[in-house]
């Protein structure tokens, strides 16, 4: 059960660790609008009118890879219940998701595509890749 537990910690930790990097580098890949000040809420509330598509690529990205690697790693790392696990920290990025869609005026097809396809599926596919040849 102790291992268990600290599934979970090391998973919410290395999905947030892997999340943060990618939101952190992405502006390299994918520049923001050229003017806009995304280090702040208001900044990025006002700032939405300028994005395009692409610019809703790395933060889906972000949250589907934090949210595999974490249950990526809390299922390798737990001795039971591994597919649980990784839902679970599915579950609990997509909570992150959630709260972040109620804070941060994003498109709605965006929220929907990230909400539905980034937390989720990715776990499960996790889940199922830490639980392979294990019957």
């Amino acid at each position: 059960m102790i291992r268990n537990i600290i599934a979970v910690i090391v998973g919410i930790l290395a999905g947030g660790v892997v999340n943060m990097g990618i939101i952190t580098l992405g502006p390299m890949v994918i520049p923001s609008p050229p003017g806009v000040d995304m280090s702040t809420m208001e900044g990025i509330a006002a700032a939405m009118p300028l994005m395009q598509a692409k610019h809703f690529l790395v933060p889906f990205l972000a949250h589907a890879l934090g949210s595999f690697v974490g249950a990526l790693v809390a299922a390798l790392i737990a001795v039971s219940h591994k597919m649980g696990i990784a839902l679970g920290i599915g579950a609990f990025t997509m909570l992150g998701g959630i709260i972040a869609a109620l804070m941060i005026p994003a498109p709605l097809w965006f929220e929907a595509v990230d909400i539905i396809f980034a937390y989720i599926p990715t776990a499960w596919i996790a889940g199922k890749l830490a639980t392979s040849g294990r019957g």
